[in-house]
């Protein structure tokens, strides 16, 4: 057997898997092949959706599912053995392993970053392989953890079927070992939709069955939160959980079954305790009141556990609610959740719950493909520019002269109301919908108060009473003080549910609702905090492939997207837009004149605005908007009139690279890398039998040639395609081609039947732009079949090899003035 004419995938099956079932690693549960790591980042340009490369390890050796220890990188033999070891590198670095091989067939590279060997590369033989007890015993040094330690860090997972992603099990994993060592308080920082209570459950679920924690409680601040969790991600604590709450509850799942929530409270506020898992609010365990303070009914050792979920919301502040609970309940392990970590004088996570023990950002999910990248349009509206200085004698609604001052955005809607603004930001809204060709796309309206969200309904129903009349949940208020509008957040956020489309709201939801399907975002008050401002691009960062939500759109009427500028926030937007007042809302697909920066080496690209962040004024109450219980009333004045004065739209990546880039542009940038010259790739095209892998490389790198094709020309081939974007190469469209190809009567020299079926062929490619022409299965669809058998019209040619020989001269004859 000649290694050098084996495959990649040969080399596994016959040396590579071979040496790791004979070192003693069990093929069910320890070895993975071909594991993806990543889901390949979401590339968006103009209506171009398409994925990066996934990261794919060829091995990765565990020594229980779920529990890492190794990564090994495949090559053909005519690579060296150490080809592989600096990408296996890459894969042990994301899943935090001190073990690294490579191989290619003759034996293997091992790298060994525990510490534990004389040499950190060596070259092992393929009887050699490293047993999977001895490289436990050099993880456990590394780890610095004693086989005591190991049997709570390495308990299984449970199995539900649901495979965790590799940052989850590093989440976990990290966890455990940690409480294994004995650290009682930690942190860990997971950007909005990466899964943070699937992780806590596997977390709890390991320290509960290993018998190390016997009673957890998950504590929330929104009863939404615990509701989804309990009937979703805890479901398999049925039995064992309860909620800590007077209030009877029934959920309807995402099956549409209906299920009651088990209660830990009876009506005089009792609690149960022969429950194991609780769940419940703060607000539920505390108040002002001593009457109120029930949790201290238990004792301050009845909890072993406790998870705090979006622990930011002010947990750490010395005098919060949360506090005073983590305070009573201070010998149990405290486990902080957060997407962002609050760091201020007056309260600080890591102040309390120490540094991050892992962290997975809004940036790396971006990049890995598992987060949604996002387009941002930014509005700027002539009063929030310029100011407004009311007319000397302007009376407001009520009669009442209005104060002769200047006022800005940061008094409108807060103290004082041109409803000629809200009405205008509004028509922008709806004007977007209708443009995007989906005006049933779930949508969040932030607004300054309650009031200010009640007035942005009206104006929004106003704007769509066609829609409204089908169904008057088409536009509805959700804030804490409208019941009606809370009693349809669960359909909101349900993916099956269809109304209600566009909400209001103005902080209720902000944070910890699993909004999966919102698809535009809108921004109408000013956030200071930078920690809101993550919390709010959460939102809509949750990929849903199902309804085909890869990306959505922020639109920003208060400039709260300056905070794109500041270097604490990590996950840059893939484009930002800003269209004149006569524009269409909607971003354009590609620009005539892009400006493109210096340094732009990544995959996207990226413009931020430099606009200075805004801040809330203080002591300001968010959901205000009336005088009765003796706050500031509003001034409303009336035929002031606004208009939008600039609009634009600016790519960014995760990265934060300062390019301006259209689809054409970002296409051109990707092939030229790819291909060093025009010369390059017409080498590389007429060397290829298969001038499909060359399009399927590429696509596999995220340029899926088909759909650009569509946005930039359809009617080119992909060899034009490539030829005109990247080198500027004047095109011909596939008919052009297929004209050429009859003028010069190549098919003369064959019979009357062969020449039809590559007449017939040559209209495929034309008609269809069929690139696959040499395969065979082609010849059992119309008109082929109609000709005769598959085997009947090669066998005009002589032979099958004589038949694939004229394919290949067609397709030489399509390129040939070029190639």
């Amino acid at each position: 057997m000649d290694k050098h004419l084996l495959s990649e995938r040969d080399i596994c099956s016959k040396f590579i898997l071979p040496a790791l079932i004979k070192s003693g690693w069990d093929l069910q549960s320890q070895i993975k092949e071909e594991k993806t790591l990543t889901a390949g980042r979401i590339i968006v340009r103009g209506k171009l959706v398409a994925r990066g490369k996934k990261k794919r390890a060829d091995y990765v050796l565990y020594l229980k599912p779920n529990i890492p220890i190794a990564v090994i990188e495949a090559k053909d033999n005519r690579h060296s053995v150490s080809d592989g070891i600096q990408q296996a590198l890459g894969y042990a670095d994301l899943l935090r392993v001190p073990f690294a091989f490579s191989s290619n067939g003759d034996g293997f590279v091992m790298h060994d970053k525990s510490g534990q060997s004389a040499q950190v590369e060596s070259h092992l033989s393929l009887d050699e392989f490293p047993s999977p007890e001895a490289l436990l015993d050099r993880y456990l040094a590394w780890k610095g953890m004693s086989e005591a330690e190991a049997q709570t860090a390495l308990y299984p997972y449970f199995d539900s079927g649901k495979e965790p992603r590799y940052y989850q099990m590093n989440a976990v994993n990290a966890s455990l070992e940690a409480i294994a060592k004995g650290r009682d308080r930690l942190l860990l920082v997971m950007a909005t939709g990466t899964g943070k209570t699937f992780t806590a459950f596997q977390i709890i679920w390991r320290l509960w069955k290993s018998g190390q924690k016997k009673r957890v409680l998950f504590l929330a601040d929104r009863n939404v939160l615990v509701d989804q969790t309990m009937v979703n991600d805890f479901r398999p604590f049925i039995g064992s959980m309860a909620k800590l709450s007077t209030h009877a509850k029934t959920i309807e799942r995402a099956d549409g079954t209906e299920e009651e929530l088990t209660l830990a409270m009876d009506r005089k506020r009792r609690i149960n305790t022969a429950y194991e898992i609780y769940l419940g609010l703060y607000q539920a365990l505390t108040g002002p009141a001593e009457s109120q303070k029930i949790y201290r009914e238990l004792s301050p050792d009845f909890f072993d556990l406790i998870i705090i979920d979006e622990c930011h919301r002010g947990s750490a502040a010395e005098d919060s609610a949360w506090r005073e609970i983590l305070e009573h309940f201070s010998s149990a392990t405290q486990i902080g959740l957060t997407a962002t970590p609050k760091e201020t004088e007056y309260a600080s996570n890591i102040h309390y719950f120490g540094e991050p023990i892992y962290s997975y950002t809004l940036k790396e999910g971006i990049e890995d493909g598992f987060l949604a990248p996002y387009k941002v349009i930014k509005s700027h509206i002539d009063c929030d520019v310029e100011g407004y200085r009311p007319q000397q004698g302007q009376l407001d609604r009520d009669g009442v002269e209005v104060e002769d001052r200047i006022y800005n955005i940061k008094d409108f809607d807060r103290t004082l109301v041109i409803d000629d603004r809200t009405k205008l930001v509004a028509k922008r809204v709806t004007r977007f919908l209708q443009e995007s060709g989906d005006r049933m796309q779930k949508t969040i309206v932030f607004c300054v108060d309650q009031e200010h969200a009640g007035r942005m309904r009206q104006a929004l129903i106003n704007e769509n009473q066609d829609l409204v009349a089908k169904d008057a949940r088409y536009v509805m208020r959700i804030t804490g003080n409208d019941k009606d509008g809370l009693n349809e957040l669960a359909n909101f956020i349900d993916p099956e549910a269809s109304y209600p489309v566009i909400v209001t709201t103005s902080r209720l939801l902000s944070t910890g609702v699993d909004a999966q399907t919102c698809r535009l975002i809108v921004l109408d008050r000013e956030i200071g905090s930078m920690t809101e401002f993550k919390q709010i691009v959460g939102r809509g960062t949750r990929v849903h492939e199902d309804t085909g939500k890869y990306y959505f759109t922020l639109m920003d009427f208060r400039g709260a997207t300056s905070h794109f500028a500041d270097p604490d926030f990590d996950g840059k937007p893939v484009q930002i837009y800003q269209p004149g007042p006569d524009d269409p809302m909607t971003p354009p697909e590609d620009e005539d004149n892009p400006e493109t920066g210096e340094g732009a080496e990544d995959d996207e690209t990226v413009v931020i605005d430099p606009t200075p962040t805004n801040t809330d004024p203080d002591g300001e109450d968010p959901d205000g908007g009336g005088c009765p219980d003796g706050r500031r009333r509003k001034i409303y004045v009336d035929g002031i009139g606004a208009t939008i004065i600039k609009e634009r739209v600016e790519y960014l990546d995760a990265d934060g690279k300062l390019v301006t880039e259209s689809l054409h542009d970002f296409t051109r940038k990707h092939l030229t890398r790819r291909f060093a010259s025009l010369d390059d790739f017409l080498r590389r095209w007429k060397d290829e039998d298969r001038k499909q892998a060359i399009i399927d490389e590429l696509a596999e790198e995220g340029l899926d040639l088909e759909l650009i094709g569509r946005e930039i020309d359809a009617e080119l081939d992909p060899f034009d395609l490539v030829c005109h974007v990247a080198f500027g190469a004047k095109p011909l469209t596939r008919r052009e081609r297929a004209e050429n190809v009859k003028k010069r009567d190549v098919f003369n020299r064959y019979g009357d039947q062969a020449k039809a079926v590559l007449e017939a062929l040559l209209e495929k490619y034309a008609d269809e732009g069929v690139l696959t022409l040499d395969d065979t299965n082609i010849l059992q669809i119309n008109p082929f079949s109609q000709m005769g058998t598959p085997i009947e019209l090669m066998r005009a040619f002589g032979k099958k090899p004589d038949y694939l020989r004229a394919i290949r001269d067609l397709q030489e004859a399509l390129y040939d003035e070029s190639a």
